[in-house]
């Protein structure tokens, strides 16, 4: 078994600035939606490795405090630079906690909608 997608909210009409973070932030390619499931809102979005990142409509829109996908990288670098062009777009990188967990560095950030999510580097030490 493998995760498909993982669904997080967003508000109506905030599909520009999910495709600035997920697509030019993070560098998921989006996926167009089933023609049944487009008018509802939202946007998809699919990372190379072919897990999702579902992006649906709420009313009201309440970014969870925990909750949070997590995207794996390639290398160190890549987490680097990955960090550094959010930041770049004005997305708020946390790195604090890049060193507090064994056989991964990580940051976090939030969307533009408030959804927390973790980039992380496993390093397999």
């Amino acid at each position: 078994m493998r995760i498909h997608h993982v669904q997080v909210g967003m508000p109506a009409g905030g599909e520009h600035a999910a495709r600035a973070f997920y697509a030019e932030g993070l560098g998921l390619a989006e996926v167009p939606k089933p023609v049944a499931l487009a008018k509802r809102g939202g946007a998809w979005f699919r990372s190379p490795g072919g897990a999702e990142i579902h992006l649906g409509v709420e009313d009201p829109h309440r970014p969870p405090v925990k909750a949070h996908p997590a995207l794996a990288v390639e290398t160190e670098a890549e987490l680097e630079e990955l960090g550094a062009r959010l930041a770049e777009l004005g997305f708020d990188v946390d790195w604090s906690q890049r060193h507090n967990a064994e056989d991964f560095q990580r940051f976090h950030v939030r969307d533009p909608f408030g959804n927390r999510v973790e980039i992380v580097w496993p390093t397999g030490d």
